[in-house]
C-alpha cells in the first residue's frame, strides 16, 4: 500500500492545504493546526512536509503568497487559494470521493 507520513495517506497534503485554505487565508502554523483540529488529531502535519508542499503550490499557481502581521504582530507569510487552486480542489475532492467509495465498495464485498 502507499507510504504513510505525519498519519496522512500520500498525496492527499495537497488538497486538505488547498481545502483549508478555501475557507480563509491562513500562515503555515494555521494551517497545520486546522487540519488537526478538523480531523480531531488524527492527521498530525509536520513542518517538513508541509513548507515543502506550500513551495510546490505556490509554482503551481494554487497558492499566493502574502507578507503580513499575525495575530500577535509577528511578521508570517499567509497564503490564499487561487482560482486555479479552487479548480485543482474541485478535481481532487471529486477524484478522492470516487476512489474512497470505490476502496468502501471493495471492502465491504470481501
Amino acid at each position: 500500500m502507499g507510504e504513510r507520513s505525519g498519519g496522512l495517506v500520500q498525496g492527499t497534503l495537497d488538497m486538505l492545504i488547498l481545502k483549508t485554505l478555501a475557507l480563509e487565508p491562513m500562515h503555515g502554523y494555521g494551517i497545520a493546526q486546522r487540519i488537526e483540529q478538523i480531523s480531531h488529531g488524527v492527521f498530525h502535519v509536520n513542518p517538513g512536509s508541509l513548507f515543502p508542499a506550500f513551495r510546490r503550490l505556490e509554482r503551481a499557481g494554487w497558492i499566493k503568497p502574502l507578507w503580513k502581521p499575525t495575530e500577535n504582530n509577528r511578521r508570517a507569510k499567509y497564503y490564499s487559494l487561487s482560482d486555479r487552486g479552487r479548480k485543482q480542489l474541485k478535481s481532487e475532492a471529486e477524484e478522492w470521493s470516487r476512489q474512497s467509495a470505490a476502496i468502501s465498495r471493495i471492502l465491504e464485498a470481501c
